[in-house]
């Protein structure tokens, strides 16, 4: 329990240092748009991990089956962009394949209305809105824990792993947690965690939030890190 205990404390220290490092590292990149929709939506567009697949600013260049935003803005209207990051693009036919999930019922209504500011306005570089840094040299676990902000997964699993975001209409009714007793019996072995989140899950038809395909997204040294941290939350 203490080596555990321990384990979970230099993760915690890490990452904060990751995170005070980041704080001071983009300030000087970037503008800041007089328009704070846009500015704001830039934010979302990193903290929802949108930058992850899309590449930063929109850019593409992540995957082949990831669209760049760059000129989305230019072809779709407000209501047509609304719709598509609330209710997805459909439940994906090719599991090996990553899609747009649902983030309805994860992201607000003025979130969605500034994500769609910032893509219309042509996804500029706003100060700040860069994805957390990962560090190296500091263990795998350490590294997973910025990667668990960085991708994402703590907007739908919680903090810690600890779940308690609301999927209505899904049977549990929330997006299930990545700590606990359950958890660790499902995905008994790094191999079945690995898995999943490669694949995704293929059920997340609208309005249910889905779990997004990251196999061709995440690398896989960054998907055993993400495992090394999940295997420290309780």
């Amino acid at each position: 329990m203490r080596r555990r205990l321990g384990a979970v404390g230099s993760v915690a220290v890490g990452f904060a240092a990751v995170v005070l490092a980041g704080c001071g590292s983009g300030g000087d990149r970037g503008t800041n748009p007089s328009d704070p929709q846009i500015a704001m939506g830039a934010h979302v567009f990193v903290q929802f991990a949108c930058s992850s697949c899309h590449g930063e600013q929109g850019k593409g260049g992540v995957s082949p089956d990831v669209p760049a935003l760059k000129d989305v803005g230019n072809s779709l209207t407000v209501a047509q962009l609304s719709s598509i990051i609330n209710h997805g693009l459909g439940e994906s036919a090719n599991p090996q394949k990553p899609y747009m999930p649902v983030w309805g019922p994860v992201i607000s209504t003025s979130q969605v209305a500034d994500l769609v500011a910032y893509i219309r306005d042509g996804l500029p570089k706003v100060r700040d809105a860069v994805p957390v840094a990962v560090p190296a040299h500091q263990g795998a676990a350490v590294a997973g824990a910025a990667l668990y902000v960085r991708h994402g997964c703590i907007n739908c699993h919680g903090p810690s792993g600890l779940g308690g975001v609301p999927n209505p209409q899904a049977e549990d009714k929330t997006i299930p947690p990545l700590s606990g007793q359950d958890f660790r019996t499902e995905f008994n072995t790094d191999a079945k965690i690995i898995s999943f989140i490669r694949s995704g899950s293929v059920i997340g038809k609208p309005p249910i939030a889905s779990m997004p395909h990251w196999g061709g997204i995440i690398p896989n040294q960054d998907l055993a890190a993400l495992v090394a941290y999940l295997k420290t939350l309780q």
